[in-house]
């Protein structure tokens, strides 16, 4: 498994390659042949090497190595960005990187399943840093991003679209689903609109008037 590295920078998303589960090699091979420019964070660094997975940044705090022994292991023109600060996760650490080098976007990966305590956090992390960098977080079923009001995009009748709130987020109205939402408030964990449905091959949209909204693109198919 490579990465081609063929898009000019800037016109692509980069992509992250975080600690969590791993995802199909279909799915990767996918992100990284439309990636410029590749992050692993230094839990992923030995998966990634075993899947040869070519990148360009491995960071991280590195607390369960030291640097010599990474240096010893990647290819030389890889970059090390080490990164001790405990008050934040390897992935804030990566997009705020990116954040630094003016990238307008990225795809993150393996940032879902195994511990649930940092995939949550991951969750969170997409509302915490949404206004400075558009992401995308991906697994084999889920697509997640927050949206902004005035979110609009054109689906297929029968996709599974959801909308969970990360705080309270009022005076929802959207188009084009089995179970659109009028002027409503939503609040998490109380009431979501979760595996609601694209009702016809079409534009689906959203307003709102506060709060952290994330869309869900999930599917069960193997």
């Amino acid at each position: 498994m490579s990465s081609h590295h063929f898009v000019k920078e800037g016109q692509e998303p980069a992509l992250i390659i975080a600690n969590g589960q791993p995802c199909s090699e279909t799915l990767m091979h996918e992100l990284l042949e439309w990636s410029p420019f590749i992050v692993v964070l230094d839990g992923a660094l030995q998966k990634a090497l075993n899947l040869g997975i070519k990148f360009d940044v491995v960071l991280g705090d590195f607390d369960y190595t030291d640097i010599r022994s990474i240096q010893a292991i990647i290819p030389p023109d890889t970059q090390i960005i080490h990164v001790p600060d405990q008050n934040k996760t390897d992935l804030e650490k990566g997009l705020e990187f990116l954040i630094e080098r003016e990238i307008p976007a990225v795809n993150i990966v393996w940032a879902t399943g195994k511990r649930s305590d940092h995939y949550i956090n991951n969750i969170g992390t997409l509302a915490r840093y949404h206004s400075k960098i558009n992401m995308v977080m991906l697994d084999d079923h889920s697509k997640i991003f927050a949206i902004d009001s005035g979110f609009k995009k054109h689906k297929n009748k029968g996709d599974n679209f959801s909308l969970i709130p990360l705080n309270e987020v009022t005076n929802i109205s959207t188009s084009n689903l089995d179970w659109n939402l009028n002027n409503s408030d939503l609040k998490f964990p109380y009431s979501t609109s979760s595996s609601n449905k694209v009702s016809t091959t079409d534009f689906v949209s959203v307003t709102f008037d506060s709060g952290f909204l994330l869309a869900m693109e999930c599917n069960d198919l193997d």
